[in-house]
């Protein structure tokens, strides 16, 4: 069948992505063809566009979206057509009317759960999970530290470290965003652009710094990070929003402390079917709960995502954002 999708031909920057006319086949074996009615937008999908993840071209790009069950490859019995399935660890190519996803690798959407928040919290929310229930366990009591938290995996992970009984500090770059992630769970927000992070966490700890530091930001927080966290602290660095980490030197993290530091990946953590359902159970459980709402701030058509990616990268959006077919 034929149907519009975002294309590139080369990496580079959100000026590559076309939209094309292109030809999905019908589903294989395990597999489900699903129309799209949402798709989210992530960080990942920049890198995957720009070089920074490598991609067999020509590729589509997106990793999660909602949409109805179209039709079934064989041996497929745990759906059926007309339900209401999410996906939110690929296949890459959900910047499109419809793709074809394996069985193992997609979620019924409960009731109450809309398409748009489905769509926006899958690949999102199941980082948060792994992150906060599995790299490192946070647990009543506990204090972290989450970098970009008003970013779209941040508002996710802080109100859901807030439920769990965290003290949850969050850095933002903007007054605007100090707000935001103070309304979604933040204890004490930190605007790294006018205050020393250190410092003040610091002043909020009492001296005593934090396990676990959360950062997706990359480059830029590093050493930030590292010095965030107390002896035997761990850093969870999990992207690579201002560019990846390289080059360290590990003594310095005897130098400060004995830490550790993972970079954890989502396939590492939903390598098999029955990991990756749990962890979606897991999400649809706290937000069912109402531990986590998911809130969709901006909205735009599949045909202007190259325009998305801009404001993206800009840091111009907050919360989840979604792609309209």
């Amino acid at each position: 069948m034929s149907i519009k999708a975002i294309r590139i031909e080369k990496q580079g920057g959100p000026e590559v992505m076309e939209l094309r006319d292109i030809e999905l086949p019908p589903p294989g074996k395990g597999e489900l063809r699903l129309r799209h009615t949402a798709i989210g937008l992530n960080f990942i999908d920049t890198y995957h566009r720009s070089g920074l993840y490598p991609v067999k071209l020509p590729s589509g790009l997106g990793m999660e979206a909602a949409g109805i069950v179209e039709a079934l490859g064989e041996g497929v019995t745990d759906f059926r057509i007309g339900d209401r399935v999410a996906y939110g660890s690929g296949p890459i190519g959900a910047y499109a009317e419809a793709n074809n996803v394996p069985a193992g690798r997609a979620a019924k959407i409960p009731d109450g759960v809309s398409d748009e928040a489905a769509a926006a919290m899958m690949l999102k929310g199941i980082t948060a999970q792994f992150l906060l229930r599995q790299t490192f366990k946070v647990s009543k009591g506990d204090t972290i530290l989450w970098h970009a938290a008003a970013g779209g995996v941040g508002l996710i992970a802080t109100q859901w470290a807030k439920f769990l009984g965290c003290t949850v500090i969050g850095t933002v770059g903007s007054d605007d965003k100090v707000a935001i992630a103070r309304a979604h769970g933040c204890d004490h927000v930190i605007n790294y652009r006018t205050e020393n992070v250190v410092e003040r966490v610091k002043e909020i700890t009492g001296g005593k710094k934090l396990p676990v530091v959360y950062d997706g930001v990359g480059k830029d927080t590093f050493l930030t990070s590292l010095d965030c966290l107390r002896p035997r602290g761990l850093l969870v660095s999990f992207g690579n929003a201002s560019g990846p980490v390289t080059g360290v030197d590990l003594g310095i993290l005897a130098a400060k402390g004995s830490l550790f530091v993972t970079r954890p990946t989502m396939f590492h953590y939903t390598a098999t079917e029955a990991e990756f359902k749990a962890v979606a159970q897991d999400l649809f459980d706290v937000v069912a709960k109402g531990g986590v709402k998911i809130e969709i701030n901006q909205r735009y058509k599949l045909a202007d995502a190259a325009q998305a990616h801009r404001d993206l990268e800009a840091r111009k959006t907050t919360g989840a954002t979604v792609l309209v077919p």
